[in-house]
């Protein structure tokens, strides 16, 4: 249990949404600053399945056999979506023979890799972690070149610097997958988030530069705007381009309006355009084929596996249909020694293919009824997700089932219409009865993609109606067509709705879109994104836009927990002026306070000792601008020690917080000089109730200085002063300051330094002193 507390404390401050985005190229990719030359490096590239990261590392190869990337002299790139046989290795066989075989001088080879382990570069490409953390293997390779280890155990190795320190690590993965367990040692984390818009625009425009029907298709994809977002994807581009191409070519005018209809028409279009000899019989023959390739891609699918060798495939013919098509793709095994026979296999061409088959297989399948059908829907409000790894499945089950008189379904399968309407029934009734306001953000986005794929008017008004009016999606990952479903299902609805969108890594696009709703009467987001919203709509001076979405964003309470957010925070208040001239330019008004600005109470600083005095210098340039802020708390569990000069730049402020009730300085590593200038100050704090400078360093002169001002401070309830250096000598100081102010309510001095007895006697002659 400890051990998972931890690697989940661990993850949560290597969150990937709470870094900045920002666009590296290629060859900085293994640009690690602050780094020993001397040890491993390891690189993360993490990106959802077909955002290019194989092709990515393709390029990496490519370019290091051009000449880029002089500082490896070895390039190894393991592809671990095809599986390792499961044998012992040394590292020498795992490179040298495994890998690739030189045909002289090996030895002298392997000598050299290991005296320059720098010049090495390890590829890893679709790694899917060392799933159980409690059994992480321990590589006891002390002679690499001899001793034989699991895959797994070499692997860890790597990782843990036992074996070939110093080399470099590249492994890409799915967020999803487990790489919880090393995150510690990753030095480096990048995540492929996919196409911009205008790299959107580029690809399909590149993809028809040569084609009759250049000027049309951008266009045509365009209009429908659903296939448009998923073209951030690089893999469902290149199936909108296709299917638009085909389509184009019929002469007809408009594309499919869901993802499962665009890949029925691929299915359709791709055995029906090869087919020269349509006969009843081949196509009976074809739907036959396809439904047995569904079964193989859903046998697979469950194993979390997409590839399978030859020999297990169930038949010749098959095997030669998905081939034909395109489904499939073949490929050797290594072979592990000389003696051994060559291993072929075949993998789907595509994961976005499999997840179509696995719902195609489970539509048709005889021994599945209807009502198991939903089980594979992942509604369930369960914490863990059963088909994670075919998350595009129960959208195409979905939208299936709504499909199964459609001419394309048609000629895929030979199921009846009877059939396809006891199912889509059984999906209605299941929706009904659906508790959508229990569902976690996660499932939530999961049903509302299901319900848009069926395009079932009377399932999207049903679930519009009975969404809470309070949605948070905090950390949930929204895509752009998870953006585009949410836009659409909100817009059905009569209900006002708040919104909460943090860490969701939306796009500018996006946002903007949501924001916009007139039923959206609230959000909240990433400061950077909505100010880069912002300075988007003052440049194309959609005042109005900007101005509505101003009066709907949401700061308070604000957690500052880096230096970038207080720099956010910085860029929001250079922001209001810049709206001051906007509305003045617009209506002719002199000021104007963005509401958020206005309404911030609470304003956690939480910035650590690596950057809590430089944060905290860059905070109080900006404090004035919050009139409204009651609660200002300094104190975090990573201590911010914003020592004496934090303390009295903070103090230089006090005039302007006329509004602030609570000031917490706990922990901070205040002195006497830092207790002098804030008493100094705090009278002119004059709302203030509560003064926390718990756990400082703070002795008699301290409490001295602050003895004298106690009085002054009329508004004052609580003085927390315990956990300081404090002795029987300030305490009494404090005391009989304390007998001057009627209006106070408690005193919390205890500290170490000050005899019990004394405090004891302290707390008979004054009961508010707490012992």
């Amino acid at each position: 249990k400890n051990s998972a507390k931890a690697m989940e404390k661990e993850l949560v401050t290597c969150s990937l949404q709470e870094k900045e985005k920002t666009a590296i190229d290629r060859s900085q990719i293994f640009q690690i600053p602050q780094r020993k030359d001397l040890e491993t490096k390891v690189i993360v590239v993490l990106g959802k399945a077909g955002m290019g990261k194989s092709i990515l590392v393709q390029k990496i190869c490519q370019d290091w056999s051009n000449g880029e990337f002089s500082q490896f002299e070895f390039v190894f790139w393991f592809d671990c979506k095809i599986s390792l046989p499961e044998k012992q290795y040394s590292l020498k066989e795992l490179l040298l023979k495994f890998f690739v075989k030189p045909q002289e001088g090996s030895k002298e080879i392997f000598e050299y890799i290991l005296q320059n382990p720098d010049k090495v570069l390890l590829i890893f490409d679709g790694f899917k972690g060392l799933q159980d953390h409690e059994n992480f293997p321990r590589c006891s390779a002390s002679q690499p070149e001899k001793d034989l280890c699991s895959i797994k155990e070499l692997l860890s190795g790597l990782i843990q610097k036992k074996i070939l320190n110093g080399c470099t690590l590249l492994f890409t993965a799915r967020p999803k997958d487990k790489l919880y367990q090393f995150v510690s040692k990753v030095d480096k984390t990048i995540e492929i988030v996919g196409f911009s818009p205008q790299q959107r625009e580029l690809y399909i425009t590149k993809y028809f530069e040569e084609s009759l029907y250049c000027d049309s298709a951008l266009k045509l994809i365009k209009e429908c705007e659903y296939l448009f977002s998923h073209c951030y994807s690089p893999v469902m581009c290149r199936f909108v381009c296709f299917l638009c191409e085909t389509v184009l070519e019929m002469g007809e005018k408009s594309l499919p309006s869901t993802l499962t209809e665009v890949f029925l028409k691929f299915f359709q279009q791709k055995i029906m355009f090869m087919q020269t000899d349509v006969t009843n019989v081949t196509t009976t023959k074809n739907q036959e084929n396809l439904a047995t390739l569904a079964r193989v891609a859903w046998c697979l699918g469950e194993k979390h596996q997409s590839a399978m060798k030859s020999d297990l495939i169930p038949s010749k013919e098959v095997k030669e249909f998905a081939l034909k098509y395109g489904f499939f793709l073949p490929f050797a095994f290594p072979r592990h020694s000389d003696s051994e026979e060559e291993e072929f296999g075949c993998t789907f061409s595509d994961f976005v293919i499999q997840n179509f088959l696995c719902a195609l297989h489970l539509l048709l399948a005889e021994e599945l009824k209807d009502k198991n059908l939903t089980k594979y829907l992942s509604f369930l409000s369960k914490k863990k997700k059963p088909y994670n790894w075919l998350d595009l499945m129960p959208r195409f089950v979905a939208g299936l089932m709504f499909l199964q008189d459609d001419p394309c379904f048609c000629s895929l399968s030979n199921e009846d219409e009877k059939q396809s309407t006891k199912k889509q029934k059984t999906l209605l009734k299941y929706i009904r009865r659906l508790q959508i306001d229990t569902l976690c953000p996660e499932r939530l986005l999961e049903l509302l993609c299901c319900v848009y794929e069926t395009q079932n008017n009377y399932l999207l008004q049903h679930v519009a109606l009975r969404l809470e009016p309070k949605l948070s999606f905090l950390g949930i990952a929204l895509t752009p067509p998870d953006v585009h479903v949410l836009h659409s299902v909100l817009k059905r609805s009569r209900k006002e709705f708040s919104l909460d969108l943090q860490n969701s890594s939306i796009d500018m696009q996006g946002l903007q879109a949501l924001v916009s709703l007139r039923n959206v009467t609230s959000f909240r987001a990433s400061l950077s994104d909505t100010v880069r919203l912002w300075k988007s709509l003052e440049q194309t001076k959609d005042y109005e836009l900007l101005k509505a979405s101003t009066e709907k964003f949401v700061l308070d309470p604000f957690k500052a927990k880096t230096m970038k957010d207080i720099s956010d925070l910085s860029d929001l208040v250079e922001m209001q002026e810049k709206m001051m001239n906007c509305v003045q330019e617009a209506s002719g008004c002199t000021s104007y306070e963005i509401p958020a600005i206005r309404n911030l109470r609470k304003l956690e600083f939480a910035l650590g000792p690596a950057c809590g005095l430089q944060g905290l210098l860059k905070l109080v340039k900006i404090l004035a601008a919050f009139p409204s802020l009651q609660h200002l708390d300094l104190d975090a569990l990573s201590e911010n020690g914003i020592g004496d000069e934090g303390a009295k730049s903070l103090s230089e402020v006090f005039p302007t917080l006329t509004s602030l009730e609570t000031l917490n300085l706990s922990q901070n590593k205040i002195t006497d000089l830092g207790a002098e200038n804030l008493a100094a100050a705090l009278p002119s704090l004059s709302s203030l109730k509560t003064l926390s400078l718990y756990n400082n360093n703070i002795c008699d002169f301290g409490a001295e200085n602050l003895a004298k001002v106690l009085p002054a401070m009329t508004s004052l309830r609580v003085l927390d002063v315990q956990y300081n250096k404090i002795t029987g000598v300030g305490a009494q100081q404090l005391t009989d300051s304390l007998r001057k102010c009627p209006q106070m309510k408690n005193l919390v001095m205890w500290n170490p330094t000050i005899p019990y007895g004394v405090l004891e006697h302290l707390h008979q002659l004054d009961s508010r002193i707490s012992v």
